[in-house]
């Protein structure tokens, strides 16, 4: 079953009645606005309050009904999101420490746009309290309830299972190479993440072999030293990846020349 909550995604909306307590936590905020597809929102800062107060409710409402129906125990769940904090609709991550050390937001592939949270629960089968430094991708959803279901994953996709993690079989876990992502807005950019290290490059649109920024973010979780000029090829290793990865379109021309 998937449960696809919208908020907080702006707008920043929620039923007054929910808003209202947070207003009077957050007066100075009273006089702000926020606009998204139209909607004009006073004081967003209550309103993402009460969004996210709602949706912790609803969760739990889940959780619940789990229970009552006796199949917590034969039922996994997760909760992500498919990328971090955004500042449309009035917004305020940074007001929240949303993002704590990570650099930039929803849109950017720095890890404050793409590193977010994972939780799962399946009582008797996750041990409570459990954590994990696994890195994986939302296209590793697939493979991993495909296992977990006894089913073999479908073929030529690129999603690697992480089931053994959420077991706590982390000696089975299949190892990857890297991940890729790319980006179209704001100039176009792609990103590799290779164990410790991150390369990124920016404005892709327009020059394809663009410099690429590379970090090691076991020492810099948030991005602020370039250490390229110290590892030529680690960052050739990563421009292959970025070429081997990408896949032209041509109906969404990425790349110059595609």
């Amino acid at each position: 079953c998937y449960v696809p909550f919208t908020i907080p995604h702006a707008a920043m909306q929620a039923p007054e009645d929910r808003v209202a307590p947070w207003r009077k936590k957050f007066p100075e905020f009273e006089n702000v606005t926020g606009r998204y597809g139209g909607s004009v929102i006073k004081n967003p800062v209550a309103a993402f309050a009460a969004m996210m107060t709602l949706m912790d409710e609803d969760v739990g409402r889940i959780l619940d009904l789990l229970g009552e129906l006796g199949i917590e125990k034969d039922t996994l769940v997760i909760f992500t999101s498919d990328n971090g904090p955004h500042k449309e609709g009035g917004h305020k991550p940074d007001f929240f420490d949303s993002n704590g050390p990570l650099k930039g937001y929803k849109r950017d592939l720095y890890e404050g746009g793409i590193r977010v949270a994972t939780t799962a629960w399946w009582p008797g089968r996750i041990k409570a309290g459990s954590s994990s430094a696994h890195v994986a991708a939302g296209w590793d959803l697939l493979p991993t309830l495909c296992e977990l279901a006894g089913m073999d994953k479908p073929k030529g996709i690129d999603g690697v299972s992480f089931a053994p993690t959420l077991l706590g079989q982390s000696g089975k876990q299949e190892k990857r190479e890297y991940l890729y992502w790319e980006f179209h807005e704001r100039g176009g950019k792609q990103a590799v993440r290779m164990g410790k290290w991150k390369g990124i490059r920016l404005n892709v649109r327009k020059n394809k072999d663009a410099p690429i920024e590379l970090y090691d973010l076991s020492k810099d979780i948030g991005e602020e030293k370039n250490l390229a000029d110290k590892h030529p090829d680690l960052v050739r290793k990563m421009a292959q990846a970025m070429a081997d990865s990408h896949t032209p379109n041509p109906n969404f021309r990425f790349l110059p020349g595609e």
